[in-house]
């Protein structure tokens, strides 16, 4: 016989405790049970009142969700227009703005031009340091020489009739005068579709860097450009406080009352669609243009493109982009353009946004000696066209500037803002783009869905690859390396900067 384990016996407390929780046991049961057995519809009828009043609430809280989802899909695909007043004063209140489009000629005299030569004449230069070519800014030495053309061989009243050569206008728009030119093509082949285009300019540039694309664009086959079945009429505005165009007389004017503005400009002109160009300032504007209303802009072609190096997959975008591009949607070209990246991105563009801090905080200071003084202004401005057109410009003592521009061209451009008074508005643009935080803006949360075509220049100031441009442009059609230009894409390189605008076109129209 096998004889059963051994079992150690409680102790009588133990047994006591066994005995006194099993029949606590029993009689939570028994309770239990009976509860159960007096109400089984209390159960029922309690489950039945929750899920009346939980599943409506669910489904209102899933609904709202997915209405609010929706809302804020929608909210992303455009800028609200709004509407604005920059006249003197308060908007009247009664009465419609006068909306006729009236003709418009440049002219001078010979006072304002007897005036213009006695400051020249009173004008005292410093020394330039030795060797210091244009590291320190514009070489004074070289300056003088400018100073000299333009007081003695520089003929205003022949780049007048220059200027006039293309038809100007001017007409009021938020209580202020805005100026443009509006070229249209002078034969239309058979077959050809006239596209309207307006193009923008930026600081410190003005409506006269089209004019040497502008034929391009409205006779192509007589300049050889392959234009398929596109022409172009062009219309270049001046931005509100640059050239002829009145200046805001309140506070808070940016790029976004600017795109407003020009959007109305070509309602008045009556397109109610249109492709929209532009570089510097002009990039922005018509980039809020095509955020304000998509579905008046066919297209967006910059040469130009605004973007921070923001967030912690652009740094690793960055790190890893010299070793391993593709990884991280680098071309070779973005490489050679963008790296050493401290040195590009960094220094050099610490070193050549001086100017910006200067107007981005008190533009009226600088702005009163450049106002006062036409030596001052040139060589504030024509700086910029030496550094910004090519980088290494720094290292020639004349700057390159006649390399790639006449002085007759550059003192044009120069003279539009002397005879106008303009720099100080112009400046004044700066402070009222960057009152606030550019992350913060609303143009900033809204990206842009309208086909878009991006012709990077290698000497700009700044390289934006496509993996980057994507961000904010949804719907790249054309990036184009372009093979040689920098920042003054259409003033320097007007046959390039069209031969893409068509090719961009043509591709859009094809869609």
């Amino acid at each position: 016989m096998y004889e059963s384990a051994s079992v150690p016996r409680r102790k009588p407390a133990e047994e006591t405790l066994v005995l006194l929780y099993s029949k606590l046991q029993q009689g939570k049961e028994e309770q239990t049970d009976m509860w159960q057995e007096v109400l089984p519809n209390a159960w029922s009828f309690q489950n039945s009142q929750k899920n009346a009043v939980l599943v409506p609430v669910a489904a209102v809280g899933v609904g709202g969700m997915l209405v609010c989802w929706l809302m804020s899909r929608r909210k992303i695909k455009s800028i609200e227009m709004g509407d604005g007043w920059w006249g003197s004063g308060e908007k009247p209140l009664k009465g419609k703005e006068d909306e006729s489009i009236r003709p418009f000629k440049i002219e001078t005299s010979d006072e304002e031009i007897e005036d213009l030569h006695r400051r020249l004449d009173q004008a005292r230069y410093a020394p330039p340091l030795e060797g210091a070519a244009f590291n320190y800014g514009f070489n004074s030495d070289y300056l003088q020489k400018v100073v000299a053309y333009w007081r003695n061989k520089f003929d205003w009243h022949k780049q007048v009739e220059i200027l006039n050569k293309y038809p100007h206008f001017r007409t009021t728009i938020e209580g202020i005068d805005i100026h443009f030119i509006h070229v249209k093509p002078s034969y239309v082949p058979h077959g050809k579709a006239v596209q309207p285009l307006l193009m923008v300019h930026g600081w410190p540039g003005s409506f006269y860097e089209f004019y040497k694309i502008i034929p391009l664009l409205t006779d192509p086959t007589k300049h050889g450009l392959d234009s398929g079945d596109v022409v172009f009429e062009v219309i270049c505005p001046s931005i509100p406080g640059y050239g002829f165009s009145e200046a805001p007389h309140q506070q808070g004017f940016d790029t976004l009352a600017t795109a407003r503005i020009f959007h109305k400009l070509m309602k008045r002109l009556g397109f109610k669609e249109y492709y929209v160009q532009g570089g510097d300032w002009g990039s922005r504007v018509t980039t809020n243009m095509s955020q304000m209303l998509p579905q008046s802009v066919k297209g967006l072609h910059l040469n130009l493109v605004f973007i921070s190096v923001r967030g912690l997959k652009k740094v690793i975008q960055v790190m890893l982009g010299t070793y391993l591009p593709w990884l991280v949607g680098f071309t070779r070209e973005d490489v050679r353009r963008m790296y050493p990246f401290m040195q590009k991105n960094v220094f050099d563009i610490l070193r050549e946004s001086g100017y910006l801090h200067i107007q981005a905080t008190k533009p009226d200071t600088a702005g009163c000696g450049l106002n006062d003084s036409p030596v001052g202004l040139a060589a504030y401005i024509l700086e910029k066209f030496s550094t910004w057109t090519d980088k290494s410009f720094l290292r020639k003592d004349d700057g390159g500037l006649e390399s790639k521009y006449s002085l007759d061209d550059l003192l044009t451009n120069v003279m539009i803002y002397w005879v106008t008074a303009s720099i100080v508005p112009s400046m004044r643009y700066y402070k009222e783009n960057f009152a606030q935080d550019p992350g913060l803006t609303a143009d900033s949360r809204v990206g842009v869905y309208v086909p878009t075509a991006i012709a990077a220049f290698p000497q700009e100031i700044a390289h934006t690859p496509q993996v980057w441009a994507k961000n904010i442009f949804k719907n790249i059609v054309r990036y184009s390396y372009m093979p040689r230009g920098g920042h003054f894409a259409a003033f320097e390189e007007p046959k390039l900067l069209a031969q893409d605008i068509f090719h961009f076109v043509r591709k859009v129209e094809q869609l």
